[in-house]
């Protein structure tokens, strides 16, 4: 598995309507995605009183089975179109330790996501171990979703989570918080 995240940063005058206007007119696009387990169609704005500090940021978050779904999404006519739009971002990439759900991810309403560096003399296995405690945690603690990967070129560790509401606390940490717009999702088989 792959978790995988580009942002837009938006100028701090920027209608932002536009934006939440292009996830409701998109976001079903790629629900049954081929290779998706979820993308969360995320973006926060610089006046939103409910999550402060914010910027103006269009920010997705996918998790993909493979990368041949990631390679066909980053290669496709959806995304040529917003790089058409917007400029092409650079795209972050990280290989999945853990991906946990519960419940149901399309009423998510906010997301965190952390970025922190792995010391070089950390030990791999217990800090994949101590990362696994902290995404059951979280999902324990009510998160939707729980995703944690790295990425060994600069040697980085992302946290993601989606939330059912807003919570206190999560302000506290260093992380970036953001509005969920929609949540695209494999398609279900029956």
């Amino acid at each position: 598995m792959l978790a995988m995240q580009y942002e837009i940063t938006l100028p701090a005058d920027y209608d932002m309507a536009v934006i939440r206007r292009r996830i409701a007119e998109k976001g079903h696009l790629l629900d049954g995605f081929p290779g998706l387990g979820f993308k969360a169609w995320l973006y926060s704005t610089s006046d939103d009183p409910v999550l402060p500090g914010g910027t103006n940021r269009y920010a997705p978050f996918y998790l993909w089975h493979d990368g041949e779904g990631m390679n066909a999404f980053l290669g496709g006519a959806g995304f040529a179109a917003l790089a058409r739009d917007f400029g092409r971002p650079v795209v972050q990439a990280w290989s999945v330790w853990q991906a946990l759900s519960s419940g149901d991810l399309s009423t998510a309403v906010c997301a965190s996501r952390e970025i922190v560096p792995i010391p070089e003399d950390a030990c791999m296995e217990r800090w994949r171990e101590h990362e696994s405690d902290m995404a059951h945690a979280a999902v324990t603690e009510g998160a939707l979703a729980a995703v944690t990967a790295f990425e060994p070129t600069s040697w980085t560790l992302v946290r993601f989570r989606l939330w059912p509401d807003f919570r206190a606390g999560l302000t506290d940490n260093a992380c970036r918080l953001y509005r969920v717009g929609h949540v695209s999702q494999a398609a279900i088989a029956h």
